[in-house]
């Protein structure tokens, strides 16, 4: 149960910044262990992923 929360949190996500970052690569994402995931909301999950896309993002399009 926890994995998939997990898993509908990242997976809303991509579905709400698909267009922000458009990459021709796949990405994977692994979470941390020992996250406590009871408490983790989607405010949460964009603040930790969104910087982290953006800067992989810059890096794609540069490189």
């Amino acid at each position: 149960m926890r994995r998939n929360r997990i898993k509908r949190l990242v997976r809303e996500f991509f579905r709400l910044h698909q267009h922000d970052f458009v990459l021709s690569a796949d990405i994977v994402v692994v979470p941390k262990r020992g996250i406590c995931v009871d408490s983790m909301g989607f405010a949460q999950v964009s603040s930790e992923l969104g910087p982290v896309m953006t800067k992989i993002a810059s890096r794609v399009s540069t490189g």
